[in-house]
């Protein structure tokens, strides 16, 4: 009788990549059920039942007794709470890859993070340019960032067209652009400090980290002290999301390693989607004023043009002074094809657009500006990539290299 084939069996580099591969699976799918909540959202706000729908995410909920009693509306409980769980897995994920992934080592590092920021600075520098000394000016950081599960579900549906080392080079990219995102977040979104509060902040995360250096990993004591520590945010005037990140980064790797994996579907797939529910309904009469706005063609701009411009730029540059090289099996056009995906910027985007425009004509335009580039960037970005692997198809038959053969050398 045939014994089944077990973990240990598999060889080892299967076993290394089973991990990568669950992560591109679960984002991949993420992007397909987030595209329908987006689809529900902009349908929800663009029928009779509108009024209804921006009443609801302005019904206030509020939680514990007087004096602690918090109450918030379903939106900003959405925004603020329900955010902070995405971004405490943001930082989980950052910290793996720090502590064992593609951004452990200076020279795995530096191609991804190199391509981050440049996809971070050319997208912002457009949009000042455009926005400058204008009442969309505080928006800069709109363009900045990108929707790793979108992007890595458009690759999805590439198959095997395209080299595995792209997907990783994007999933690193886009958790480098995340940690660019979360530090712009911090520092230039946050207003009206309260210090006892931020004091507190600092002594819980303190106390985190010795029982983190004493070897407690039970989950449960970080996961309530997560939430006193997310309260504390939240009255500092510091983004309270922020305190996901910093959470991720006081617990002990292999908690972390656990919660990362209990988490990644409830994230995936209910809370991105609510909040894309939430945040992605807006009304398409105002496509005209839109059109004509610096705020939405700045944000156009930014991620389409800005985002593949900034990233392909940074990554030749890395590449051609020597301190990074291409992943393995993908040319230049590979890299100009993610730099498109990159201006996928859609969840994190409509975060930080809410976050400098709080409500309102504004970010009306802005949200359209964001769905309008992140289709743009997709739709390219995809077309890019399935034309280079048809190209790369028909020379390897026309050379009789099989499927197997040697990988075409980057090109310039």
């Amino acid at each position: 009788m045939t014994r089944p084939a077990s973990t240990t069996d598999a060889p080892l580099i299967e076993r290394v990549l089973r991990p990568f591969q669950q992560f591109i699976a679960t984002e991949a799918a993420s992007g397909i059920v987030l595209l329908a909540t987006t689809a529900l959202a902009l349908a929800l706000a663009n029928s009779p039942l509108a009024s209804s729908y921006q009443h609801a995410l302005e019904i206030p909920l509020a939680v514990g007794l007087r004096p602690f009693r918090l109450e918030l509306s379903l939106h900003e409980w959405v925004n603020d709470a329900l955010m902070a769980v995405f971004f405490f897995l943001v930082g989980l994920e950052m910290k793996r890859e720090l502590l064992v992934g593609d951004l452990s080592t200076r020279r795995s590092a530096t191609l991804p993070v190199a391509a981050a920021l440049g996809g971070m600075l050319a997208p912002a520098a457009i949009y000042l340019l455009i926005n400058r000394g204008g009442v969309g000016s505080r928006g800069w950081g709109i363009p900045m960032a990108t929707d790793i599960a979108f992007a890595l579900g458009v690759l999805a549906l590439l198959g095997r067209r395209v080299p595995n080392g792209l997907r990783v080079f994007l999933a690193a990219l886009a958790i480098a652009d995340d940690l660019g995102a979360v530090l712009v977040i911090a520092i230039f979104y946050s207003a009206g400090l309260d210090w006892l509060a931020i004091g507190g902040a600092v002594l819980l995360l303190a106390f985190l980290a010795v029982l983190n250096a004493r070897g407690m990993t039970r989950w449960y004591l970080y996961a309530l002290a997560g939430i006193a520590l997310w309260s504390l945010v939240l009255r500092s005037g510091v983004h309270a999301t922020i305190a996901g990140v910093l959470l991720a980064f006081v617990i002990p790797a292999r908690t972390g390693a656990t919660m990362e994996h209990a988490l990644r579907g409830v994230v995936a797939f209910v809370v991105m989607p609510i909040f894309a529910l939430a945040n992605a309904g807006v009304a398409l009469s105002g496509s005209a004023a839109a059109a004509t706005s610096p705020i939405a063609w700045g944000i156009l701009l930014g991620l389409v043009i800005g985002k593949p411009l900034g990233i392909s730029l940074a990554s030749r540059v890395a590449v051609r002074s020597g301190a990074a090289e291409l992943p393995p099996g993908t040319t230049w056009r590979d890299v100009r094809g993610a730099g498109w995906l990159g201006g996928i910027g859609f969840t994190m985007s409509l975060f930080i657009a809410s976050l400098a425009f709080g409500s309102g004509a504004l970010l009306d335009v802005a949200k359209l500006g964001v769905i309008a580039a992140s289709i743009v960037s997709g739709v390219t970005g995809y077309t890019l990539l399935r034309l280079g692997a048809r190209r790369a198809d028909a020379t390897a038959a026309g050379t009789g290299e099989t499927e197997g053969g040697s990988p075409p050398e980057p090109r310039g």
